[in-house]
């Protein structure tokens, strides 16, 4: 279980909630909204007050880069640090099951960074937090440079990923991912976070 209680930093309002192992919350909101405030936060990225843990690891109980191996977090725009594709993996053949389920090329890992579409890199990023095998994952519009097929093989991975014990946040602005990924819903207004009925 992901617990994120009272956490809060400038832009965004004390926060707290939970979710379960196997679960998925979807939060939804205008942009500058505090979305990726919150992520961040619980991701240790940022100074932030409050706490999270998740499966009894809390998060002030080790170093911010251990927590983010635990939690893993993927920003709308992944950093890369070197030239080669490989590099950004701890064990290329490990990954290379997973990338082909995303739906790229079997030599992908070969490739160069700067050959890298969009929807690639966002692909390939995803890889490489699901290559750390986390407790939790925490998604900033994970799926928004893909086109359809793409992004029902990233919302199957998470499916599995889920049915095996994992939870995950997703900020999304895809009101229909939202609904087919299931799970809490939230709506996130001006740094306030607010549960939402699924229906609406």
């Amino acid at each position: 279980m992901l617990d994120v209680a009272g956490i809060e930093r400038p832009g965004l309002s004390r926060t707290s909630f939970t979710v379960p192992d196997g679960g998925i919350a979807t939060i939804m909101g205008p942009s500058g909204s505090g979305k990726s405030l919150l992520l961040r936060a619980i991701a240790d990225m940022d100074p932030n007050d409050g706490g999270a843990s998740v499966d009894g690891i809390l998060r002030s109980s080790v170093p911010a880069h251990e927590w983010r191996r635990v939690v893993a977090y993927l920003p709308a725009e992944s950093g890369w640090w070197s030239d080669a594709v490989a590099d950004h993996f701890r064990a290329a053949r490990d990954a290379q099951s997973l990338i082909e389920g995303l739906g790229l090329p079997e030599d992908a890992l070969s490739w160069v960074v700067a050959r890298l579409s969009t929807g690639e890199k966002q692909r390939l990023a995803f890889a490489r937090a699901m290559e750390m095998q986390p407790k939790a994952l925490l998604l900033d519009e994970p799926t928004a440079a893909l086109d359809t097929e793409s992004e029902e093989k990233v919302e199957e991975v998470l499916r599995v990923f889920c049915g095996e014990g994992g939870s995950v946040i997703v900020a999304t602005h895809d009101k229909m991912q939202a609904k087919r990924l299931g799970g809490t819903f939230y709506e996130m207004r001006a740094g306030c976070l607010r549960r939402e009925n699924a229906s609406r």
